[in-house]
């Protein structure tokens, strides 16, 4: 294929699956490792078969896998097929529902349920379930429908899901404004020093890890990101905090609590799954190893969701209990503090 052909020859045979946009601090880097660690369950070898087929494009113009990608770069990759995720399956998954009228719908989602359909997750999410339940939701600017904002695989919560068109539209403007009400209940690693504060910091991709986000101080990369937590139960070596997000964005909480050297407890992703404070003793060991069978995810639920209600302008605020899985390990946790000589570490 030539090298010259861009993207628009080409739309009425190949269809976007993904895009990315490099951020500024990038090294040069093979485009086929860059990829690796952007697309889950995507190997180096299908990476370099769809380069060599034409597919990848940079800018809009077609690359081997050998082109080193650079800060500010558009990478594209078009296939002959429709994503898969565009072809939701309806799936008679249950919801947990805690309210719903004509406009808006909340669900409380379990840990473990994704979100949406994606790579490598294309059933068995809760966009699948909704569209089993649900008939003519409205969809976003993503073709999800219903979806307004969303919340990690494991972790759980309220999500509010829209109903009609001018309800979508209403909700999104809340969410970009900034002026929802988000509480997340977080169990981290260490003793946190103060009671309350504030974290802020750019969140953009980790430069070495891509399925991390992380904290830059150059405000020309990543976007945006404030956090304002609170401590509520103190364990010594693991702290319960509420944090109040003024900014939603991708792994915020997890991201911001462990670049002030709190990771959430058992957050494979960011380091949490590993023993990062306590003693040395086998059966302190043992003690962690319970809590992370008793909870086998990141530590992190929605609490609390509030926002204006499209159609009455009334301001709406939902709360739901921990989950089971949450709830065990912190009363696990307590009755260590209360029988086990525990150090407070800062």
């Amino acid at each position: 294929m030539n090298s010259n052909i861009e993207v628009s020859d080409l739309e009425d045979e190949l269809f976007e699956h993904f895009k990315f946009e490099v951020p500024k601090g990038q090294a040069f880097l093979r485009i086929d490792k860059y990829l690796m660690g952007l697309i889950p369950n995507a190997t180096r070898n299908k990476i370099q078969n769809a380069a060599s087929s034409g597919n990848i494009f940079v800018n809009d113009e077609i690359v081997k896998s050998n082109y080193k990608v650079k800060p500010s770069d558009v990478i594209t990759i078009m296939l002959s097929h429709p994503p898969f995720e565009n072809h939701v399956l309806p799936e008679n998954i249950p919801l947990d529902i805690v309210y719903e009228d004509d406009a808006v719908l909340l669900i409380n989602k379990p840990p473990g349920l994704v979100v949406h359909p994606g790579h490598g997750n294309y059933t068995g999410t809760l966009v699948n379930a909704l569209a089993f339940h649900f008939d003519n939701l409205p969809m976003n600017s993503s073709e999800r429908p219903g979806l307004v904002h969303r919340i990690d695989k494991d972790t759980s919560g309220l999500l509010v899901i829209a109903k009609t068109e001018a309800a979508m539209t209403h909700l999104a403007k809340q969410f970009e404004a900034k002026t929802t009400e988000r509480e997340y209940r977080a169990l981290v690693w260490g003793n946190v020093a103060n009671d309350s504060g504030t974290i802020e910091g750019n969140l953009a991709r980790h430069l070495k890890d891509r399925m991390q986000m992380a904290v830059f101080d150059d405000p020309e990369i990543g976007k945006p990101a404030i956090t304002h937590y609170k401590v509520l139960e103190r364990f010594g070596y693991v702290t319960l905090i509420s944090c109040q997000l003024e900014t939603g964005r991708t792994h915020q909480i997890r991201a911001h609590m462990k670049h002030i050297g709190h990771p959430l407890f058992n957050d494979e992703r960011y380091g949490g799954h590993l023993i990062l404070k306590g003693t040395t003793f086998t059966k302190y060991k043992q003690f962690i190893d319970n809590c992370f069978k008793a909870l086998p995810r990141q530590a992190l639920h929605a609490k609390t969701l509030g926002f204006v209600h499209p159609n009455t302008g009334e301001m709406m605020r939902f709360d739901t209990e921990l989950p089971d899985d949450f709830k065990d390990c912190l009363e696990r946790w307590r009755n260590y503090s209360q029988t086990h000589s525990v150090e407070e570490e800062e």
